[in-house]
């Protein structure tokens, strides 16, 4: 099977081709060509010149329109996979909370289950959010369930379905030693609801420490007299760097200093995204706490901190686009190239010949008009 999107601005890593096409045959890119010289295909695409990007990859996101992972149900993952693709993801990472031990066990389950199935988005492992991570930086997560690096515990979940990430606050007991049995496992480590100084930081990433979750919050912030796990973001060039985009997490003027301080090839766009992304305002949960969303702002009904988010992934791209005025050849890089690339995900990511066909098509507003896995439309 052979189609071809023609009429398509190709924007990928470094590449902004108007007027261009992509052939796409078994499910990979086979070609991408310019101009009005286009091959024989069984199947003929008109993009309409719009946006033709890699199809986005979220690493981190719990749920959407009133699903959360947590809710451990098959449904719920497929309701969750399919607004995903109409964000434009076509890889996502299913992601948990602090939960009982067993009530993790059965979730991952679940997921595995989801990815099998491989339905909607790709699911090639989840991330392990909690709930290792330290009481006091909490946050949204549910401090009842917080408890003490357990490398069995990880590994147990690891043999229902692969964990990819696993967030975690480094400063705990036993942390240390839990980064080095994950990256035995191939599991990426990130530090995440921690009260760390950057010394700490800078040793887990001795250990194998490489990423930093939903940078900014729920972590120590960056002093002039300590710099924190903020500061260690940023001069650290071991550590990629998770970055919430919706202006909220993260204000508009931290986004800009993020993109004039930290290397673009160290950066990776996530949601966080919970039950409240595509809802209007009312009341659910996340992980057993009952949230608030108001104006597209998610937070916890008591206390008032940040629930996750309601961001999609197309409109963290706008907004991106919107506040740094960089172009989209190097935007691209953060919703899907730099997260391929940390985690070794190969053949993912670019718009490139061998490539996967996984790929969306963007209007000017960055609305998503089609979204495809494998070269097939979902």
């Amino acid at each position: 099977m052979r189609t071809l999107i023609h009429n398509a601005r190709v924007v990928s890593p470094d590449l902004d081709l108007p007027n261009a096409a992509v052939l796409i045959e078994d499910g990979r890119i086979a070609a991408i060509i310019e101009g009005n010289n286009l091959p024989t295909a069984d199947e003929k695409i008109n993009a309409h010149s719009r946006f033709l990007m890699p199809g986005f990859i979220d690493i981190h996101s719990h749920g959407a329109d009133g699903a959360d992972v947590c809710d451990d149900s098959l449904e719920a993952l497929e309701h969750i996979g399919k607004r995903k693709l109409q964000e434009g993801v076509t890889t996502w990472l299913p992601t948990t909370l602090t939960l009982p031990k067993e009530r993790l066990k059965s979730v991952a389950g679940k997921i595995a289950k989801y990815a099998a199935e491989a339905k909607f988005t790709r699911c090639p492992g989840m991330h392990v959010e909690g709930p290792f991570i330290n009481k006091e930086r909490a946050g949204a997560q549910n401090p009842q369930f917080v408890r003490a690096p357990d490398f069995a515990e990880l590994e147990d979940l690891h043999e229902i379905m692969p964990a990819s990430i696993l967030s975690l606050a480094p400063e705990m007991k036993g942390a240390i030693e839990l980064i080095k049995g994950s990256r035995a496992l191939g599991i990426t480590c990130s530090a995440a609801h921690t009260a760390a100084t950057a010394a700490q930081i800078f040793a887990a990433c001795d250990a194998g420490l490489t990423h930093l979750t939903h940078y900014g919050n729920a972590m120590t912030p960056l002093h002039h007299r300590e710099i924190g796990v903020v500061g260690a973001g940023m001069v650290d060039e071991r550590l990629m760097i998770e970055l919430i985009t919706d202006g909220i997490h993260l204000s508009p003027d931290m986004l800009r200093l993020v993109f004039t301080t930290i290397p673009i090839e160290r950066l990776m766009m996530i949601t966080d995204s919970m039950a409240a992304s595509w809802m209007e305002n009312g009341e659910t949960s996340l992980g057993g706490l009952a949230v608030t969303v108001e104006d597209g702002v998610a937070r916890l009904k008591e206390g008032g901190a940040l629930a996750g988010s309601a961001l999609k992934m197309n409109e963290g791209l706008r907004n991106l686009a919107h506040i740094t005025g960089l172009p989209l050849a190097e935007l691209t890089k953060v919703c899907s190239w730099n997260q391929a690339r940390s985690l070794g995900w190969e053949g993912f990511g670019k718009i490139v010949r061998g490539y996967h066909a996984d790929l969306v098509l963007l209007d000017d507003d960055f609305s998503v008009s089609k979204t495809f896995v494998g070269g097939e439309e979902r």
